[in-house]
């Protein structure tokens, strides 16, 4: 039940926040609460989130902008294109960032999720 939120993102928001750190216990609880505000046009998947504070509790994480949430991608052949970001302002959850480290290699929200797979 995540709203108007892509399932890929929360599912995304869930394996990159998936600590028992009370940071990521509390951001996870804003997830259900979460909408897409807007989202980057090149397809990686970045987005901006909206919530509703006054549903929420914040992360005791302080004021300002943090990587609340980081994991570098590495793909099957060991190659590390690029990471995911999770940034909270105020202990809100506020964007995903999809990054791209290479030219080479197409960096977007379903190919992270699967270089973020646990080794089998």
């Amino acid at each position: 039940m995540t709203g108007n939120l892509p399932a890929d993102m929360a599912d995304m928001l869930a394996f990159v926040l998936n600590t028992d750190e009370p940071v990521h216990v509390a951001l996870r609880k804003q997830v259900p609460h979460l909408s897409v505000q807007s989202r980057c046009t090149c397809g990686c998947g970045t987005a901006c989130f909206e919530l509703s504070t006054s549903e929420v509790e914040p992360a005791p994480i302080g004021p300002g902008t943090v990587v609340a949430a980081d994991a570098q991608l590495f793909t099957e052949t060991g190659e590390c294109p690029g990471e995911v970001l999770v940034f909270a302002q105020g202990g809100y959850l506020s964007w995903l960032e999809v990054c791209s480290w290479s030219d080479d290699i197409e960096v977007n929200l379903a190919a992270a999720r699967q270089w973020l797979q646990p080794a089998s």
